[in-house]
């Protein structure tokens, strides 16, 4: 665990899908919290001993609803994937027809495999413009339409620009279908005033999960519309049908992450979004092919690059992925729209995604990412010694050490805790 801590200390994180909490979610995580059970609602527990528990849930919901401006909110999901799997259940049944995106477009695996494996939906697919790396309204309206699903899911793992929620919604609703979001990769964008406001445009529902662009603890939550059936459907689809006991230190530290953000969000998210284009233009001009460059590349936390011109040289994705670990920055192989048409597996994909959360909550800014670009450029381009690029990242991590954005506090980032 010390040496996990360490490698991280010294590494530059560019993982889109993680983030890091501060010092005060991190006192809320291992707090007694963690050994408790609550099954149910608060105020109506099977356990007794949740006086305290019951006031710090309803805090999180009351501060879930004006954060995301959400009519409804229920903060129990323990992950994103139970957020989403809490939404078929309580909207769907088994057989009933679902619209998503495919993996390779940007899809996450719970709006495919777990949809159709776990809860017995038909899954069927959005149509794509890969120009525009974003839905294909019109393709996608006139599919809908003949496809008749029950319940149509926006969202995406690589989640460049907003998806159409207004234009599509509106043609869901005409089948009589439900509309959901899923904004794991961007609830923090959203919640803070970026990127788009899915419950005003038309969506039903929104889930999430809560460590991504919302640096929080890892759990989950389901928002939604203020709908007096809809609402109990979801919490029922809750407890008792998905789950027992929803981690309660978690709920703790995503009440006080929420506090957080409400303060301090805006400017946050702000220089999220700006980095990531800053990170993309520099990576860019070294000669990486970062897609959609003609719409600025990206409008959130993630920007994807095709490294196939890399591949007689370094490898495919998995191998890029692999050397620059080596050299401390931490970023994932990812599949590109492309790769469908070439038949590439998520093992060895086109692409690699990267994302600036973590790093900006650690304070870095725009000239910090022309640097990363720069480390970047040595391993895959120049194909400078490993030893040496490492060394670069160790001195360049030294200044960046504590988490911005929350409440001051003498415990760096990555600092082990001592407890006994």
């Amino acid at each position: 665990m010390k040496k996990h801590h360490e490698m991280f200390a010294n590494a530059i994180p560019l993982i889109a899908s993680e983030n890091v909490c501060s010092p005060a979610v991190r006192e809320a995580i291992i707090t007694d919290l963690a050994h408790r059970y609550a099954e149910g609602v608060a105020g109506s527990r099977v356990y007794a001993g949740c006086e305290f528990i019951d006031k710090i849930e309803l805090k999180c919901i009351e501060l879930a609803k004006k954060y995301w401006r959400a009519g409804f909110a229920d903060v129990r999901a323990i992950s994103g994937v139970v957020a989403n799997l809490i939404v078929y259940t309580g909207l769907t049944k088994p057989g009933d027809k679902m619209m998503a995106m495919p993996i390779p477009q940007g899809g996450h695996i719970s709006h495919n495999r777990t949809a159709i494996n776990v809860h017995g939906l038909k899954v069927d697919f959005f149509e794509f413009n890969e120009e525009e790396m974003n839905l294909d309204i019109d393709r996608s309206i006139k599919k809908l339409k003949e496809y008749k699903p029950k319940l149509v899911l926006f969202g995406a793992s690589v989640f460049l620009f907003p998806h159409p929620v207004k234009e599509i919604s509106e043609a869901a609703k005409e089948v009589g279908a439900y509309t959901m979001y899923d904004g794991a990769h961007v609830a923090g964008l959203i919640g803070s005033g970026y990127f788009q406001q899915p419950l005003e445009e038309g969506s039903d529902v929104f889930t999430l999960s809560t460590h991504k662009t919302f640096p929080g603890p890892q759990h989950g939550s389901v928002l939604a519309i203020e709908d007096e059936e809809l609402n109990k459907k979801l919490r029922l689809a809750a407890f008792p049908a998905l789950l027992s006991n929803h981690h309660l230190h978690n709920v703790a530290g995503l009440a006080i992450t929420l506090t957080e953000m409400l303060k301090f969000g805006k400017e946050y998210h702000g220089q999220v979004i700006k980095n990531a284009k800053a990170l993309a233009q520099a990576l860019h001009e070294r000669g990486f092919e970062v897609l959609a460059e003609k719409k600025g590349f990206t409008e959130s936390h993630t920007l994807v690059a095709d490294i196939s011109k890399l591949s007689e040289t370094i490898g495919w994705g998995d191998k890029v992925e692999q050397v620059l670990e080596q050299a401390g920055i931490i970023l994932n192989r990812n599949l590109i729209p492309k790769d469908i048409k070439e038949k590439r597996s998520y093992k060895t994909p086109s692409g690699i995604r990267l994302g600036t959360s973590e790093v900006t909550r650690l304070g870095m800014k725009e000239s910090e990412m022309d640097y990363i670009a720069e480390l970047i450029e040595r391993i895959c381009i120049k194909q400078q010694d490993i030893k040496s690029v490492k060394q670069l990242v160790k001195e360049f991590r030294k200044d960046f050490q504590e988490v911005k954005y929350c409440f001051k506090s003498k415990t760096q980032a990555y600092q082990y805790i001592n407890i006994h």
